[in-house]
């Protein structure tokens, strides 16, 4: 199938899905991600490919959702959502959530390789896949997003700390509090993980799809689903909340909200300390 803002490959046993608006870092459009549900319902479905990798062009992995470049004004001009809060659920859950679930619940064992930048959405499809490898020089970002996995990803009460004060973690401290498997050299991180994935494809692909599936419910039997699903509304009724007179963070004329620079200088702040 052709793609426009992914390229997927098939080496051997191992399939990959790479976002590919390098000059955009990735940021996630409504194509982008319909062509990623595309690419990962076509891998699940080939038989010779045991194991995906999901991955960024350039030196991003994703800088999260597409704010406003030309081709995404370009899509909603030709597919507009219905207008208020009915036509944002609508999307949200449709894109981040539903696709999220999805891909969370593919047969196959997945793995996010992740470099530079992963903010926002780009946590939320990193989350989404079984396993997370990462670049020393990665970067994390979250906020209360539409697959809200924060919670599972990080201990609670350090997810609190991190998320009031709204800063950044990168790839050392992200594996220290279990967001990240493992950890490599950016030269090295992809041929690692590859190495990683052809051991895993070496194993019994019914064992394998059995073992996600009593993981995967094993966090379903203790509310990952239900919380997904219900946080989801908080952050759209959070969204909506942006509009009110007292929102703290204002949107300067003619830029997005600050909210990435201020994480960018929490968390230098919090590497003097």
């Amino acid at each position: 199938m052709d793609y426009t803002q992914i390229e997927t490959e098939i080496v051997g046993r191992i399939g990959k899905v790479i976002l590919n608006r390098p000059e955009v870092r990735n940021a996630q459009s409504r194509i982008l991600l319909e062509e990623m549900d595309s690419a990962f319902a076509l891998l699940a479905e080939n038989k010779l490919v045991k194991v995906i990798i999901l991955t960024g062009a350039g030196e991003h992995f994703s800088a999260g959702h597409d704010l406003g470049t030309q081709p995404e004004l370009d899509d909603q001009q030709l597919r507009p959502i219905e207008a208020g809060v009915r036509g944002r659920f609508h999307r949200s859950r449709e894109l981040f959530v539903d696709y999220s679930l999805r891909w969370r619940n593919l047969h196959k064992p997945t793995i996010a390789v992740v470099k530079g930048y992963c903010i926002f959405g780009g946590w939320m499809i990193a989350s989404a896949m079984d396993l997370v490898f990462a670049a020393e020089d990665a970067m994390f970002l979250a906020t209360n997003f539409q697959y809200f996995s924060a919670p599972w990803d990080i201990q609670p009460r350090k997810l609190k700390e991190i998320l009031f004060e709204s800063r950044f973690i990168d790839g050392i401290e992200a594996k220290q509090l279990g967001l990240v498997n493992r950890l490599y050299p950016k030269e090295t991180l992809m041929d690692e993980t590859i190495d990683y994935a052809e051991r895993v494809a070496e194993n019994d692909w019914f064992q394998l799809r059995l073992i996600k599936l009593a993981v995967n419910q094993a966090q379903d039997s203790q509310g990952f689903t239900a919380h997904i699903s219900a946080a989801h509304t908080m952050h759209i009724l959070s969204t909506v909340g942006e509009g009110d007179p007292g929102f703290a963070l204002k949107k300067p004329e003619g830029k997005r909200r600050p909210m990435v620079q201020r994480a960018l200088e929490n968390y230098q702040r919090h590497m003097k300390e």
